[in-house]
C-alpha cells in the first residue's frame, strides 16, 4: 500500500516536497516512480528511482527542477519540486514496481502498486 502526501496550493516559483510512504518489508527492493495527471490530460511519467538510487527523469517537463530520492529505512520516496510552474498543476501519483528495467521506468505498466494521488495546484 502506498500513501502519497504533500500536495497543496502554491504560487509559481515556489517549492514543494511530496512524500510517498509504502507499507511492507520489501520496499527497498522496489523501483519507485512518480507520475502526474493534469486536468483533461493523460497520466504521464515524472521520475523514478530504483533500489540503489539510480534515477530517471522526464527531461522535457521537469529538467533541473525536480529531484526524486528515497530513504529505505523509512519506506519513503520523495519528490522535491522547485520553481513550480502553472503547468505543473496535476494530481501526482507514486507507484512501486518490482524488477523494473531501466528502459521500462517510464511505463505505467511496469508498476504493480499505485498510491491514491496528491493534488498539486500552482496558481497565483
Amino acid at each position: 500500500q502506498l500513501q502519497a502526501s504533500g500536495g497543496g496550493l502554491v504560487q509559481p516559483g515556489d517549492s514543494l516536497r511530496l512524500s510517498c510512504v509504502a507499507s511492507g518489508a520489501s520496499f527497498r527492493s522496489y523501483t519507485m516512480g512518480w507520475f502526474r495527471q493534469a486536468p483533461g490530460k493523460e497520466r504521464e511519467f515524472v521520475a523514478a528511482i530504483n533500489w540503489s538510487g539510480g534515477t530517471t527523469y522526464d527531461s522535457d517537463s521537469v529538467k533541473g527542477r525536480i529531484t526524486i530520492s528515497r530513504v529505505n529505512a523509512k519506506n519513503t520516496v520523495y519528490l522535491q519540486m522547485n520553481s513550480l510552474k502553472p503547468e505543473d498543476t496535476a494530481v501526482y501519483y507514486c507507484a512501486a514496481g518490482r524488477g523494473v528495467i531501466v528502459t521500462s521506468r517510464r511505463s505505467e505498466s511496469a508498476y504493480d502498486y499505485w498510491g491514491q494521488g496528491t493534488l498539486v495546484t500552482v496558481s497565483s
